[in-house]
């Protein structure tokens, strides 16, 4: 049924004509990426980069012409430039970066933060404060934090919105235990409300087990539709699920909202302690402050008889963010329930309140928000071992 939606898609944007050329998108090789799955249709438009702006009728046209075929619920399109441009058009505006939201462009406030020449308004402007949680590299527990700090931040009475990042790797929907697909009201999407959330991830637009194979930047177009398209609403703080490394979902976050700060998720071992410095000095060179660091699977305690293990070393990250004059946020074990009520959908700030490690979260929670909004770390001595 996917392909059949795709291939009349397909056919329908026959019809749009490039009018530089007046070849058809589809002739021209323009289409690229389209997928069509549940009613929801996604496609990008291939452009030379200084070419773009002039040409968001064009993407607006295929948008449309997608969104009436019979079977499709919402189409989203894209511009990207991915092709090299082949020499001069008539009226190219020289030096423009495409758009990427899937409505057009989208207003911001008139006096609110600008994204650098060229990357038009700042996305999320009802959002106060935006949040990332990053690491330098995978498989050391970042997305369960950034889910347990979201839950703990809800269970406080905020307004909070949790957005995962990582469109080649999405893990919000099995950590948050839903696989719902969102609904659409016209071209806007509504996010996912779970566990006093609203959550938005790729992976509730896409089956599971279906490979992103994208260039960069139709990686970076999707990224600012989650947050241009999805109807966020006003929200006190918006966690964000950053993918491991510093490429580019993490200059794209930069560049086109106006990040509060960040928290680095880190095991003690010392690979890990190196892409967790990588993942400083990076936010530190696009001047978003670092709020402190956390060290995940800290030591291994034992379900059954309690006995701890460090099997990673320990307290690594807290030395590191002394050594780096960032705060240690606290530290986590390595511990089979955080594990099995990650994997069920259940985060633990939320199944078990009561448990030292939820605790520990709601702890760690607590200091951001107060760091976010002015408050000062307790004042004292800092050793800083060399």
């Amino acid at each position: 049924m996917s392909e059949q939606l795709a291939d009349a898609v397909r056919a329908a944007l026959r019809s749009v004509r490039d009018p530089a050329t007046g070849q058809d998108v589809v002739a021209a090789g323009m289409i690229q990426g389209l997928a069509a799955r549940d009613g929801l249709v996604q496609f990008a438009l291939a452009v030379p980069r200084e070419q773009a702006r002039e040409m968001e009728p064009l993407r607006q046209a295929a948008e449309r012409a997608a969104a009436a075929v019979p079977g499709v619920l919402s189409a989203t399109a894209v511009l990207t430039a991915h092709r090299e441009p082949q020499g001069p058009k008539p009226g190219g505006a020289g030096g423009a970066t495409p758009h990427a939201h899937g409505h057009g462009p989208r207003p911001g406030p008139p006096s609110g933060p600008k994204a650098p020449a060229g990357q038009g308004p700042m996305l999320l402007p009802e959002v106060n404060k935006i949040v990332a949680v990053a690491s330098g590299k995978g498989g050391v527990g970042k997305s369960t934090t950034a889910v347990n700090l979201a839950v703990a931040l809800a269970a406080e009475g905020l307004r909070v919105g949790l957005l995962d990042a990582d469109i080649f790797g999405p893990s919000l929907p099995q950590m948050l235990g839903t696989r719902e697909r969102p609904r659409t009201e016209g071209q806007r999407i509504i996010p996912i409300s779970r566990w006093g959330l609203k959550a938005m991830s790729i992976g509730f637009l896409v089956e599971e087990e279906t490979a992103m194979i994208w260039r960069g930047p139709m990686v970076m177009g999707a990224l600012e539709q989650l947050m241009g398209q999805v109807e966020w609403g006003a929200l006190d703080i918006m966690v964000v699920d950053m993918p491991p490394g510093t490429g580019d979902a993490q200059l794209t976050m930069s560049q086109r909202v106006p990040l509060a700060g960040a928290v680095i998720v880190s095991t003690p071992q010392d690979v890990a302690l190196i892409d967790a410095r990588r993942g400083v000095k990076m936010f530190e060179k696009v001047h978003v402050p670092v709020l402190g660091v956390i060290e995940n699977m800290s030591y291994y305690c034992c379900p059954n008889c309690g006995h701890r293990d460090e099997l990673f070393g320990h307290g690594g990250a807290r030395a590191e963010a002394e050594r780096m004059g960032v705060e240690f946020l606290g530290a986590l074990p390595l511990k089979l329930e955080i594990r099995k009520l990650a994997d069920a959908g259940t985060p633990i700030v939320a199944a078990k309140p009561e448990t030292e490690e939820a605790q520990t979260y709601r702890r760690m929670a607590a200091r951001l928000w107060a760091k976010l909004n002015g408050a000062e770390a307790p004042s004292g001595p800092r050793i800083v071992i060399e």
